[in-house]
């Protein structure tokens, strides 16, 4: 199996709220999309923080952190990209998650996203 897709199906593991999406975005997909999944990700972790939806958010952030910090390729891109890039702008409802990114996930946003 393909790290990205392992990501995904340990992300549901650590996190049972994402269960859900991931059942109909493996259907719809007709499998694991992990660039794809991750969109409904922040969507989900996004509303958690604000107050909803069905995921923990701090177990989201805490379960990413540690995946970037083993600096594999795949896992990194994944998080970097559908993950981090995705997150709210400034002026956007759930910015403030921003603010409880680990120390891996922090450098890496401000990297990816300087201006925020």
């Amino acid at each position: 199996m393909e790290r990205d897709v392992q990501l995904v199906r340990d992300l549901v593991a650590a996190a049972p709220g994402f269960e859900g999406l991931f059942h109909a975005h493996a259907f719809n997909e007709d499998g694991v999309l992990p660039h794809v999944f991750f969109w409904d990700v922040v969507q989900e972790t996004v509303a958690s923080f604000l107050g909803g939806g069905e995921s923990d958010w701090r177990v989201t952030l805490q379960f990413l952190e540690e995946q970037l910090r083993l600096d594999l390729p795949e896992v990194s891109q994944v998080v970097s990209t559908s993950f981090l890039f995705n997150l709210p702008w400034p002026d956007q409802p759930g910015y403030g998650l921003v603010d409880h990114l680990g120390p891996a996930m922090s450098a890496r946003f401000a990297a990816i996203r300087p201006s925020g």
